[in-house]
């Protein structure tokens, strides 16, 4: 295919542009980070990525929010518009290995968007808890082989959702609101109790 031969893409569809106007104008708890990252290419007609990092927190959890969206919708999305998000948090060793650990996470995700009034259908996902055990040079800083190894565990959540009405910033500070429980913040304007 040459250049003279490339069809230019369509404009925008003013309904796509409305819902990445709401993503972008959002302003989430000041520990969160919002960044505009690439889009995923073959998912969806058009699609608008970004990026989520809770700083400051006990537990390092950062995440990727995509909106796809499709004029013709596609099968199994129930609507034009659909939200596919990946979250990764690091978990503390003790409870790791919670056999009810993988509900709760997904309850975080349910819950955070049902509390922003972020209503959606046609919801579903995975989390998935995995461990990596570090020996010698990278268990820790004396880097001799025979220092204590070192574990991390790490939970994953890929969900993804159809938002009803056009309230997109409402589910984008749903998933914030997730990463924040996830590392360990308290909801926000409730202030954490001093350590003793």
């Amino acid at each position: 295919m040459t250049v003279a031969d490339a069809s230019p893409r369509p404009p925008v569809p003013v309904e796509f542009a409305a819902a990445v106007a709401d993503l972008t104008a959002l302003t989430p708890r000041a520990e969160v980070s919002v960044r505009r990252v690439n889009s995923p290419q073959r998912l969806a007609p058009w699609a608008y990525a970004m990026a989520v990092e809770v700083e400051g927190a006990p537990v390092s959890a950062t995440g990727r929010l995509v909106l796809l969206y499709d004029p013709d919708g596609q099968e199994g999305w129930h609507g034009r518009f659909r939200f596919a998000a990946l979250a990764a948090v690091d978990i503390d060793p003790e409870i790791g290995w919670d056999p009810m650990l993988a509900g709760v996470t997904w309850s975080w995700l349910v819950d955070a968007l049902a509390l922003r009034g972020a209503e959606a259908t046609a919801i579903g996902g995975t989390v998935t808890q995995t461990a990596s055990t570090r020996f010698g040079a990278l268990a820790g800083p004396g880097g001799d082989e025979l220092d204590e190894p070192t574990v991390e565990l790490e939970v994953q959540l890929r969900g993804s959702w159809t938002p009803v009405g056009d309230d997109f910033a409402a589910h984008a500070l749903g998933f914030a609101d997730l990463l924040c429980t996830a590392a360990g913040l308290p909801p926000e304007g409730v202030a954490g109790l001093p350590g003793r």
